[in-house]
This record gives C-alpha cells, sequence and structure tokens, in this order.
C-alpha cells in the first residue's frame, strides 16, 4: 500500500532476480523461461498501473473509516503500535489469502498470482489488477481499531516486500525455528502447488503460525507441480486478469436456478451447479507438460530492449503520479499496458500481435510529446519507433504450441 517502499524496491528486485539466474545456471538447473518470466513481470507492471488510479480511492476510504468510526485512538510513534498492527495485518492477510482461494469471486482476482507454471522471483511479482481493492474490506477492522493510515500502509508493503524472497526453488529448508514461526520458500512452494494434497495449503503471508493454529499446513514432499488446475494457456497480461471472470459466466449460465447462479460467485472453483465438486487430477512434476510457445532469439531480443524502457516509464509513473495530470496518467499507462499486451500477442504468435505493436510504435511519439517538448527525446523516440518497426518486420513469429 506504501508506492514509495515498493518503487525504491523495484531496483532491488531485479538484482535478485539477477543473481538468482546466475546461481541457477551455476547449479544448471533451470528456474526461469523467459516468456513465462516476462509474463509474471507484465501482470506486476500493469497491476502498478492500475494502482496509478485505484490507490488513492482505497486509501482515502481507509481513511475516512479511521477518521470517523475508529475505537480507539494511538500514537503513530509507539513501538508496540506498530508491531500490533503488523501482526494484526498479518493475521488479516491470512484471512484474505485463505478466502481468496475459497470463495470464486475473490479467486478470480488471485489466481493470476498462481498462473505461472514456473517458479521463481519473478513469481512474486506476478499480481493481480485488482487484488487491493478485493483484500480492503478485510483490512478495514485496522481503522476500526486505531491504526493510522502512515502505519497501515507502511505495514502492508512491508509485508508485500517479505514475500518476495520466499517464491524461489533454489533455496531448500531454512533451520527448523524459521521453518516452524515464518513462511519460506518450502512452506509457500507448497502454496502454488497443483498436486491434490497442496491445494489451498499456506496460505501465510509472514507468519506460517497462522496455517499451523487453523488447520491449513502441509509439509513439502512430493515435488511441487505449480499453476493452475485448469491451466491459463495465454501469455496475455491482460486476459490473464479475466480468464476467470469469464469462466464463472459460463457456469452461471449453465445453471438450472437463480440460486445457482449466484452460488457460483460465492463457492469455491472446484463447486459447480448442482453442488458437485470436480476433484483435482494426481500430476506428476516429471510428466508434465508446461505452456511454452518457442520465441526467436530476435523476439527475444526486441522484447529485452523494450522492456528496460516500459520498467523505467513504470518506475517514473510511480514516482511522479501525483504531480502528473490525469490526462498524462491515462496517456502514460495505457501506453504501457499496450506495450505488455503485444508481448503477450507475439509470444503466442497471435495474427493481430503485429498490427497491435506497429499501432503503438505509430502513437508512441505523439504520447511523448504529453509528457516532454525536449526536440532530442522526441528525436531519439522517433528513431527508437523506426527501428522497432523495421525490426520487427524481420522477426518470425513464434510456433503456438497444439
Amino acid at each position: 500500500m506504501n508506492p514509495t517502499l515498493i518503487a525504491l524496491a523495484i531496483p532491488v528486485f531485479f538484482l535478485l532476480i539477477f543473481a538468482e539466474v546466475g546461481l541457477a545456471m551455476r547449479r544448471s538447473e533451470r528456474v526461469y523461461r523467459f516468456t513465462d518470466a516476462v509474463t509474471d513481470l507484465s501482470c506486476g507492471i500493469a497491476s502498478r498501473m492500475f494502482h496509478l488510479f485505484d490507490l488513492a480511492v482505497i486509501l482515502a476510504i481507509y481513511a475516512w473509516v479511521y477518521d470517523e468510526l475508529r475505537v480507539w485512538d494511538g500514537a503513530d510513534g509507539q513501538l508496540w503500535l506498530w508491531a500490533g498492527a503488523f501482526i494484526g495485518l498479518d493475521f488479516l492477510y491470512y484471512l484474505f489469502h485463505r478466502a481468496s482461494h475459497e470463495v470464486n469471486l475473490l479467486w478470480a482476482v488471485h489466481s493470476v498470482h498462481h498462473q505461472s507454471e514456473d517458479y521463481n522471483l519473478a513469481v512474486a511479482l506476478r499480481q493481480a489488477l485488482f487484488s487491493s481493492l478485493t483484500s480492503l474490506p478485510f483490512y478495514l477492522p485496522l481503522a476500526l481499531l486505531g491504526v493510522p493510515p502512515l502505519v497501515f500502509g507502511t505495514c502492508s508493503a512491508l509485508n508485500t516486500l517479505y514475500q518476495f524472497w520466499i517464491h524461489t526453488e533454489l533455496i531448500n529448508k531454512t533451520p527448523a525455528p524459521i521453518e516452524a514461526v515464518f513462511n519460506t520458500p518450502s512452506h509457500h512452494r507448497v502454496h502454488h502447488g497443483i498436486n491434490p494434497q497442496y491445494l489451498d495449503r499456506n496460505h501465510a503471508g509472514v507468519c506460517i503460525i497462522w496455517d499451523r493454529l487453523l488447520g491449513t499446513f502441509e509439509p513439502e514432499g512430493q515435488p511441487v507441480v505449480y499453476g493452475l488446475v485448469s491451466p491459463l494457456r495465454s501469455y496475455n497480461p491482460i486476459w490473464a486478469n479475466f480468464a476467470h471472470f469469464r469462466w464463472m459466466g459460463q457456469l452461471m449460465r449453465q445453471a438450472t436456478s437463480v440460486g445457482d447462479a449466484i452460488r457460483v460467485v460465492f463457492k469455491g472453483p472446484a463447486w459447480r451447479p448442482g453442488g458437485e465438486l470436480k476433484t483435482a487430477p494426481e500430476v506428476e512434476r516429471a510428466n508434465y507438460v508446461k505452456y511454452d510457445p518457442e520465441a526467436s532469439p530476435a523476439l527475444i531480443a526486441y522484447v529485452c530492449c523494450w522492456f528496460l524502457a516500459v520498467t523505467l516509464a513504470t518506475v517514473a509513473l510511480m514516482a511522479f503520479n501525483a504531480e502528473l495530470a490525469l490526462v498524462n496518467r491515462i496517456a502514460g499507462a495505457s501506453l504501457v499496458v499496450w506495450t505488455l499486451m503485444s508481448w503477450g500477442g507475439l509470444f503466442e504468435g497471435r495474427p493481430w500481435s503485429r498490427l497491435l505493436e506497429y499501432g503503438r510504435l505509430a502513437v508512441l511519439v505523439p504520447v511523448m510529446w504529453l509528457f516532454t517538448d525536449d526536440a532530442l527525446l522526441l528525436g531519439g523516440t522517433v528513431i527508437a519507433s523506426l527501428a522497432s518497426a523495421t525490426a520487427l518486420w524481420q522477426i518470425p513469429p513464434s510456433n503456438k504450441p497444439k
């Protein structure tokens, strides 16, 4: 919830991702696929663009509840207030996270974080557009209890930052006391598994004790298979945020009663109209086939070049969000999201993706003109757009898996 802390952490995130790639190569392990990792990061960037607009609303709602309805006045500087807020928020996060696996409407949002069939630090950044909106009601008890907005925002950011390091396969087990109390890579690998015994387990944010106390803990045993029981099979970061909503709509149309149609929204992902529960099939890591379109080296190089520009644009939009006019924010965020959609289509070999990318290159200069009148920068943008269009023309299409 604290955008400043998140923005400052972005360079650290990327340094750690590069370190994980290097360590994996040294161990002769493959924990990254370029297309999947870029999609993870694209989902994260898209969520940051959406938060340019919804974050103020979320904080305003929290502040209103705190100002008008709180039952106790606390002092921001007291250590016990910060400690209590952090622990309380972590418990409420557990409740929110567990509900997000047990209620279809919430799962439609949270499932974005589980769509990757790999498990690495990039997956930690794979976040949904609407996650802050769905989590807010769970955190409002903190406002009622008198936790100031600054304390809430900071503790929420720290909780999120902690969870970054647990998304890795390169750390096996930590010392036993840490495994007993805190969420660790081993515990969280279980949470991302689609093995039947791992489904809906280990919902912790920071403290695994909530799972141990409330009966949702499962230790890591069988090799974990990652992803969704019903795989997404797409690298489009925008479609990733709406796929489960579409599936819910299909189920509601299949319902034979209004009651069943409503139950689709509030029952779990395994529930079907009529009360039937779909069981998850047994899966083995050695036999699991991932969705993996083959991207050419030229396309990988093309996306790498533009990824740097998109990352810089994302950080700039986050850092200067409050100072930008609404039209500039909309234009900047839209262009970033447009770019991410183009990449997804190019990776999948979609016929429309090249037209989308050529269109993006065509509007890039007018959009940049909204942000700056620097002739040198605008000239560089023109050259980059023309060079990119020429390069794209020569890049062979990706081979989409059957």
